[in-house]
């Protein structure tokens, strides 16, 4: 199969997402792309793939031929998730879905394999806090279907931070929080200058003044 530069990129930008898949769901999970323009070394990314023993440069598997052919003939991009056993014996969890490219070509395909044959405690420990590999990465996330919900608990958090840090003076807090929430993103949001600056009961002016001041400072490290 001849490919385009777009369809080069369709798979080159899919490499991150597995890293990424293989991170969150730990050790037991292999991520697999695969290239339709060669079937006979359609691996081009690989995570964890000591499961299956493959490589980048091993075959696509008979099943993922059944997949690219099917949505050939019927569309369908990612079958159910289903199980199937390795060469060793060891039970799989699985899911494949199509990549498309220019033209809604069928350019690849990004799968995700699950093994089960490893004791279900071992699994969930990797899933779980407390682990060596998770100790130093918990962090808080609000998952609000509203945008001002999201900004007033980041204010919140802000300003709990700053009134327990003890390096803050009291002068300099208002503008040590909305570092904060600079830092992190929050003014990308529409309502956050109105928001905090009435949380911090100071003007918008003064928000938008901080604001200048800290894209300023990033030019300057730059």
């Amino acid at each position: 199969m001849t490919f385009t530069k777009k369809d080069e990129e369709c798979l080159a930008r899919h490499g991150l997402l597995a890293e990424t898949i293989a991170d969150l769901i730990g050790p037991h999970c292999e991520v697999v792309i695969h290239s339709f323009k060669s079937f006979e070394d359609s691996v081009v990314k690989i995570v964890n793939g000591h499961h299956t023993g493959r490589k980048i440069g091993a075959p696509i598997t008979d099943l993922g031929l059944k997949v690219f052919r099917e949505f050939e003939e019927t569309g369908v991009m990612a079958p159910k998730s289903y199980f199937t056993k390795n060469k060793d014996g060891s039970l799989m969890k699985s899911t494949s879905c199509i990549l498309t490219g220019e033209d809604d070509r069928a350019v690849g395909m990004f799968c995700i394999n699950i093994n089960l044959s490893h004791p279900f405690p071992e699994i969930m420990k990797t899933l779980m806090p407390g682990n060596l590999e998770t100790t130093n990465l918990q962090t808080s996330e609000n998952f609000s279907t509203s945008p001002s919900d999201i900004i007033e608990q980041a204010l919140s958090t802000a300003i709990h931070d700053i009134e327990n840090n003890a390096s803050v003076n009291a002068k300099g807090r208002k503008k040590a929080i909305t570092r904060i929430l600079f830092d992190n993103g929050i003014f990308e949001f529409k309502e956050a200058t109105t928001i905090v600056a009435d949380g911090l009961q100071i003007t918008r002016h003064a928000v938008y003044k901080y604001i200048r001041e800290f894209k300023s400072q990033l030019k300057i490290q730059k």
